[in-house]
């Protein structure tokens, strides 16, 4: 348990203004702190935790979510169409 205590007081957590600047900052991905609020309740957005009332958001959280919703490099629009019709059909 103290491990995990240890682990968690390591990690750099981003209150939720923070984490919208570091999104658009790092990734060039344009999140208002409303919109990661929403994202929050819907359970569609980037991890967190709580302290308190606080959600905190860790870094390496935000950097996942980023790279999951950053596509593959393509030369032409049809490829990403293609790209999204190979993962529905394999679903």
């Amino acid at each position: 348990m103290a491990e995990n205590a240890h682990s968690v007081a390591k990690e750099r957590l981003l209150r939720r203004s923070e984490a919208a600047r570091y999104l658009s900052d790092t990734w060039r991905i344009a999140h208002s702190v409303a919109t990661l609020a929403k994202l929050a309740v819907a359970g569609s957005g980037p991890e967190f935790r709580k302290a308190g009332r606080t959600p905190l958001y860790p870094q390496d959280g935000l950097d996942a979510y980023a790279q999951s919703k950053i596509s593959r490099r393509v030369r032409s629009t049809s490829e990403l169409r293609e790209s999204t019709q190979t993962k529905m059909a394999a679903a």
